[in-house]
C-alpha cells in the first residue's frame, strides 16, 4: 500500500462524555473533564478520541436528539472548552473526531419548530410529514428502533410526522437539498474548527423509499426481540439514494483534508457484510471506514471466527480499509459477553486484525454491565420497552480512575451508579499491575507501534484444530503469528514451519511459551503473538 495514512494505522478510543470524567461537581462528564485525562490516554497508547454527542440537547436520547448542530451543550462546557480541547489533543499528537447525528434532530430544534407550526411552512419539507393511512391511523407499518409506531401524530396541522428513534427525535428530510446542504454546512463548521473527522450515527437510515410501502414482517420475530424487530426495515433503511449524500459528506471530508489536515469519516451501518460493503462507495468515495460490528454479534467460536474474519477480508472492495468493534455505548461489554478471561484475548484479537481498532472506553480495565437500579434508569429504550434487556445505562456508566470516591469520576453524585468493585477495578490500581487488563491493552497497543506488520500487514489464516483461532500478519519481511485460545482448555497448535524459530512477544496469561515437535501449547484463556 502507499503510505498509510493516520486512521488506517491509528486507534481510536470512544469517550461517552457525560461517564469520562467530570470537572465541576455535577456528576456528569464535560469537555474539561475528558481535557484533563488525555495524558492517560496518551499513556494508554491510543491515536484518536471519538466523543459521543456534545450538541445542545434536551437528552430525550443523551444527545442523539440535537437542538442545535453548531453548538455545544452548556453541561459539557462551552464553544471555547471544545476549542481548548482540540488544541491540547493535537500538542499530544491525538486525533478528534465528533459524533454527527444526521437522521434526525430533536423536537426543540428551531427547523423543527417552524416546521410543525404549519402546513405552509418554509421548513415544512424539512421533515417528513405524511397524511393518515385511507381508513386512518399511521401512514404505514413502519416501527421506531424504541418500540411502537414510527408516526407521531400532530393534531395542529393533521398530519404524522416520521421518527425512527423516539417522537422526540423527528426524522430530517434528506430528500429536500436545504437540509442537505444546512447539514454539510453544520460539519463544515466543525472541520474548520479542527476536528479531525465524524463517526455519523445510524448512516444506513438517512432515507426512506419515495413511496412508504409497509416492511414485511419479520418471519422470525418473537416477544423477546423486542417490538422494533417485528418487522424487516426494508424500506425505511438503507436506500439507494443515500450513497450520493455519503459521497458529499466524503467530497465535504476531501476538501478539508486538502489543507494537510487529513479527515476520516466513520460511519455507525448495521448492515450485513455484503451490504455494508457499499458504503466504502462505488461510483464514488463514501465514508472511510464503514463500521464492522461482527465481533459484537458473533459466536465466539475459532471456527465461526475464522470464517468471518476470511469473509470479510475477501469481501472488500478495492482500496478499502477494514476496522473493528469490539463494544460500544449500545452493546454489551465484553466483559461480560465473554467473561474477564476471554475478554483479554478478544483484546488481542481486535488489537492485532488488519485495520482499524475501536476501543470502547472502560474496555481497558475490563469494565463489566453494571445493574442499575430502577429508580436510576434513564434509557429511553428501558423505559419505552421494559424487562427485554434492551436497556443501555449498564454499559455507560462513569469510569473509574482511583480509588477515591466515586473512582475520580466526580465530587458530586454520579449521574449512573459506578461498578462495585470500582476501589480495585481502576485505572490508577491497573497502570501499577503488569498483569492488568489496562496493562495489556497498553502492551498490545505498543507492539501495533513498534511492528508495522500488525497495523498494515498483510493477514493470512493459519489452519489449526479445536477452539484455536491462529493467523500470521506480514509486512516488508516480518512475519507474526498470532493465536489465540477461545476455550478455558489447554490447547495445540501445529506451529507453521516459518514460525517455529519465532520468539514470544506478548501473552495474555504472561506464561512461558511451551512446545515442542514444532507444536505450540496454549494455556486456557491464553492468546500469544510470535515474532
Amino acid at each position: 500500500m502507499s503510505e498509510p495514512l493516520w486512521w488506517q494505522t491509528g486507534v481510536i478510543y470512544q469517550v461517552y462524555p457525560r461517564s469520562f470524567q467530570d470537572s465541576n461537581g455535577d456528576g456528569i462528564g464535560d469537555l474539561n473533564g475528558i481535557a484533563a485525562r488525555l495524558d492517560d490516554l496518551v499513556a494508554l497508547g491510543v491515536d484518536a478520541i471519538w466523543i459521543s454527542p456534545i450538541y445542545p440537547s434536551p437528552m430525550a436520547d443523551f444527545g442523539y436528539d440535537v437542538a442545535d448542530y453548531v453548538g455545544i451543550d452548556p453541561r459539557f462546557g462551552t464553544l471555547a472548552d471544545f476549542d481548548a480541547l482540540v488544541a491540547a489533543c493535537h500538542d499530544r499528537g491525538l486525533k478528534l473526531l465528533l459524533d454527527f447525528v444526521p437522521n434526525h434532530s430533536s423536537d426543540r430544534h428551531p427547523w423543527f419548530t417552524e416546521s410543525r407550526s404549519s402546513r405552509g411552512s418554509p421548513k415544512r419539507d424539512w421533515y417528513i410529514w405524511r397524511d393518515a393511512a385511507p381508513g386512518g391511523g399511521p401512514p404505514n407499518n413502519w416501527i421506531s428502533d424504541f418500540g411502537g409506531s414510527a408516526w407521531e401524530w400532530e393534531d395542529a396541522t393533521g398530519q404524522y410526522y416520521c421518527h425512527a428513534f423516539l417522537k422526540e427525535q423527528p426524522d430530517l428530510n434528506w430528500r429536500n437539498p436545504q437540509v442537505q446542504a444546512a447539514m454539510l454546512d453544520a460539519m463544515a463548521f466543525w472541520f474548520d474548527r479542527g476536528v479531525d473527522g465524524f463517526r455519523i450515527d445510524v448512516l444506513w437510515h438517512m432515507v426512506k423509499h419515495a413511496d412508504f410501502p409497509d416492511n414485511p414482517a419479520n418471519p422470525a420475530w418473537t416477544p423477546a426481540m423486542g417490538k422494533m424487530h417485528r418487522v424487516l426495515q426494508l424500506h425505511s433503511t438503507d436506500q439507494p439514494e443515500v450513497h450520493g449524500i455519503a459521497a458529499e459528506m466524503r467530497a465535504l471530508a476531501d476538501r478539508h483534508s486538502a489543507t494537510g489536515q487529513e479527515r476520516v469519516l466513520i460511519g455507525e451501518i448495521y448492515l450485513p457484510p455484503e451490504r455494508l460493503m457499499a458504503y466504502y462507495g462505488r461510483d464514488r468515495p463514501e465514508v472511510h471506514l464503514p463500521l464492522n460490528f461482527q465481533l459484537i454479534e458473533a459466536p465466539w467460536d475459532a471456527r465461526a471466527l475464522a470464517t468471518l474474519i476470511a469473509d470479510y477480508e475477501a469481501g472488500l472492495p478495492p482500496g478499502g480499509w477494514p476496522n473493528w468493534v469490539l463494544g460500544n455505548h449500545d452493546r454489551p461489554r465484553a466483559a461480560t459477553r465473554l467473561g474477564h478471561a476471554q475478554a483479554r484475548v478478544a483484546a488481542m484479537l481486535l488489537l492485532t486484525l488488519r485495520g482499524t481498532p475501536t476501543i470502547y472506553y472502560g474496555d481497558e480495565i475490563a469494565l463489566e454491565d453494571v445493574a442499575v437500579p430502577p429508580e436510576r434508569v434513564f434509557d429511553p429504550r428501558e423505559l419505552l420497552d421494559p424487562g427485554k434487556g434492551l436497556g443501555r445505562d449498564p454499559v455507560r456508566t462513569p469510569m473509574a480512575w482511583d480509588a477515591s470516591a466515586h473512582g475520580g469520576f466526580t465530587s458530586g453524585e454520579p449521574w449512573l451508579p459506578l461498578h462495585g468493585d470500582f476501589p480495585i477495578r481502576n485505572v490508577a490500581a491497573q497502570c501499577s499491575d503488569p498483569g492488568s487488563m489496562w496493562s495489556l491493552y497498553r502492551d498490545l497497543l505498543a507492539l501495533r507501534r513498534a511492528h508495522p506488520a500488525l497495523a498494515i500487514g498483510a493477514w493470512l489464516p493459519v489452519a489449526c484444530e479445536g477452539e484455536v483461532l491462529a493467523y500470521e500478519r506480514a509486512h516488508e519481511g516480518e512475519r507474526m503469528l498470532v493465536a489465540l485460545n477461545l476455550s478455558g482448555r489447554a490447547q495445540s497448535l501445529s506451529l507453521p514451519g516459518w514460525a517455529t524459530q519465532h520468539k514470544l512477544l506478548l501473552s495474555t496469561c504472561h506464561s512461558g511459551i511451551h512446545g515442542k515437535d514444532g507444536a505450540l501449547e496454549l494455556g486456557p484463556d491464553e492468546g500469544i503473538i510470535l515474532a
